[in-house]
């Protein structure tokens, strides 16, 4: 049975000769088009408007080449608000900035110039994302092996700069510098190598206290790369920057000899600007949970060998081994599988998943995953449940009542999010035509559904997402991922250091 047999669902598919409308969205009959909503037709009408401009495949690439550029100066004029900073707990006056190989030799950038440059950037790469794939579905099909080469050009270049928009690069340094060191990273928090060592200096102030959150494998390959650095963390993070920078290369080989639409896959992953900004110059490990999952959404779809699922959940346990947030996956498969009522193949999966994940977690143990626990209850300063708590905190207030109202608050949010990402999976679930394969909708459905209700949000997160849609036809979801990853990379594009029109 294949995996779209039992679909239900909307959606609409483009007539033979039909151009779309707007930023990756199929063109759709007069008489099927349904009422839209201001927002939407707002930004249906700012994608036409700048279409025309951005359709072009030579304005679509500058755009995208002047976004990565200007991420790439800030790195290269580190440190500045935007990079990794300078450690906090040492004299100030013997600052050893967490400076890459082409970063540190020129000047360094104030706040008011990095932080404008870092928007701006985000920006074209949002707009040069926007075009690439609008040239793609006028008609554009550029050979994907020659953006594959172009990414690894760029991708070679911004492994040697300072990381831009998180400080997590350096907690990952400083958690492998502890593994290595004897000390547990999930009973530890960097203050335990001491406060003037340099790995504990190079942590964001918010991190310098919390243990790891992060599986297993992703803790051995912190381990290896501060191994390779010994006592100095500028190496240490410049190891992990290589071995990402590969790990999302991989990725996009993979997606290149696997995907139906290797030319649509390519502008999705590698040539896509918002994600090398996020992942490669970001630095961040939620490259390899992307890369043991769509591996593991190509292996359950394709073929009929009978254990395919249960390699389908091995893939899956991998990538929870480096964040547990991949679960989804594995959750959205299981879904799709009920669905069917293939309870055989449910099985397999989840033996192959739940399975591996207690292989990896096993040489830890249980408290691995206390502070996992410990940060499920964090609440994003953007996020709608941050402003949800504090109305609830402030009417209790009024009655002398602040704590119960937070309590209340905490206990609302953790009952009412996970529900509403089930709801709003659903809707995005049937977005897509039934003839679209479950193995894949489904999990996309689920893990954008988490990006936008989830309390705690970061662009990065949304990786998951995106891999699993380059593997989809063109459809309208591509527009609302891409303005979600955008907006939260505007929200969240710090080095992590202190807020400074705030400090100083």
């Amino acid at each position: 049975m294949s995996d779209s047999a039992t679909r239900r669902g909307g959606g609409t598919a483009t007539r033979p000769g039909e151009l779309p409308g707007s930023l990756d969205e199929p063109g759709a009959p007069g008489s099927a088009r349904r009422p839209r909503r201001l927002l939407g037709e707002l930004i249906e009408f700012v994608y036409r408007l700048a279409g025309s401009t951005l359709a072009t495949p030579r304005m679509a690439l500058g755009v995208s080449l002047t976004g990565l550029v200007l991420v790439m100066l800030v790195g290269v004029l580190s440190p500045n608000f935007n990079t990794l900073p300078p450690n906090f707990t040492g004299d100030p006056n013997q600052l050893k900035p967490l400076v890459l190989p082409l970063s540190g030799h020129l000047w360094e950038l104030p706040w008011w110039v990095s932080f404008p440059m870092t928007y701006l950037a985000i920006v074209l790469q949002c707009l040069g994302l926007s075009g690439l794939l609008w040239a793609n579905s006028r008609g554009w099909r550029p050979n994907p092996r020659y953006l594959f080469l172009a990414a690894c050009v760029i991708v070679g270049l911004i492994v040697n700069i300072t990381p831009v928009g998180s400080s997590d690069a350096a907690s990952y340094a400083a958690y492998g510098h502890m593994a290595n060191k004897g000390f547990d990273p999930y009973t530890n928090n960097p203050l335990i190598l001491g406060p003037q060592n340099d790995y504990t200096k190079a942590v964001g102030p918010m991190w310098v206290q919390t243990p790891s959150v992060y599986g297993p494998i992703a803790t051995w390959v912190q381990q290896l790369a501060a191994w390779f650095g010994g006592l100095n963390p500028s190496v240490t993070v410049h190891y992990l920057m290589i071995f990402n920078g590969v790990a999302f290369l991989g990725v996009g080989y993979f997606l290149l000899k696997t995907a139906a639409d290797p030319v649509r896959a390519t502008l999705m992953w590698v040539a896509n600007p918002v994600l090398i900004q996020q992942l490669v110059a970001g630095g961040h490990l939620d490259t390899y949970l992307a890369a043991a999952s769509v591996v593991g959404v190509q292996i359950a779809r394709g073929g009929e060998g009978r254990w395919r699922y249960f390699a389908a959940g091995v893939a899956v346990g991998v990538a929870c081994s480096f964040k547990l947030n991949a679960g989804l996956v594995g959750v959205a498969m299981a879904w799709a599988l009920v669905m069917r009522r293939d309870w055989w193949n449910l099985a397999r999966l989840s033996i192959g998943g739940v399975g591996s994940v207690v292989f990896f977690y096993s040489f830890y143990g249980l408290h691995a995953f206390k502070q996992l626990l410990t940060a499920s209850g964090l609440v994003a300063t953007p996020s709608p449940w941050r402003l949800f708590q504090l109305s609830l905190q402030g009417g209790f207030g009024v009655f002398g009542l602040s704590d119960l109202g937070k309590t209340i608050g905490a206990v609302a949010t953790s009952i009412l999010w996970p529900t509403l990402m089930i709801m709003l999976a659903v809707v995005i679930y049937r977005r897509f035509s039934p003839d679209q394969p479950t193995m894949v909708t489904v999990p996309f459905a689920l893990s954008f559904a988490w990006i936008v209700v989830a309390p705690w949000s970061l662009p990065w997160y949304t990786v998951l997402a995106w891999v699993i849609l380059a593997l989809l036809p063109r459809n309208p979801m591509t527009r609302w991922l891409t303005l979600a990853t955008v907006y939260l990379a505007v929200m969240h594009s710090s080095g992590g250091g202190a807020v400074p029109w705030v400090t100083s």
